[in-house]
């Protein structure tokens, strides 16, 4: 079994990890498009992933964190956060949940050992799948954006056609 023992030490520590980490966000520049959003909202987003870690890791299906990500990405791209920024986001979210896993992760033997390492190993998969449905998202909203714009610019154009045809 993962290392129970640090998921419920992740969990107890939801809101200090999402304060810490929102102050990251905020302050970084790599990640300055987050200065956006409220501090609150992004506590409260972290603060629930971090809170709910094991059922993410243990009960959540691959379509649970696809719709997920899916619809975190749509909402921070809606409010004007650029992908590399949004994709830094989340790398600092498992980079920020890493260390402090270094701070308090302690094995006193082999199998606790072997359960953190197992633990580190599903938190950078969760990760990865965040960044690859966040990423999706973010292709999938500009490419409605550039057939909306070629649609307006075929309505322009037919528009035109209309206007030369009917002075012919």
């Amino acid at each position: 079994m993962i290392g129970t023992r640090l998921v419920r030490l992740i969990e107890k520590h939801a809101d200090e990890l999402a304060i810490g980490l929102t102050e990251k966000l905020r302050q970084l520049e790599l990640t300055s498009d987050f200065r956006r959003i409220p501090a609150e909202e992004l506590e409260i987003t972290s603060a629930e992933l971090y809170r709910n870690l094991g059922e993410w890791l243990l009960k959540k299906t691959e379509k649970d964190v696809e719709q997920h990500f899916v619809a975190l990405a749509q909402r921070r791209a809606a409010e004007g956060v650029r992908l590399p920024q949004f994709v830094w986001a989340v790398v600092s979210s498992r980079n920020h949940l890493h260390q402090f896993l270094l701070r308090h992760a302690f094995a006193d033997n082999i199998i606790e050992l072997y359960n953190e390492l197992e633990l580190q190993e599903l938190l950078d998969q969760f990760f990865e799948r965040a960044i690859y449905y966040g990423v999706t998202a973010y292709e999938k909203a500009r490419e409605r954006a550039e057939a909306t714009a070629a649609s307006a610019r075929q309505i322009r154009h037919m528009g035109r056609l209309r206007k030369v045809f009917s002075h012919v």
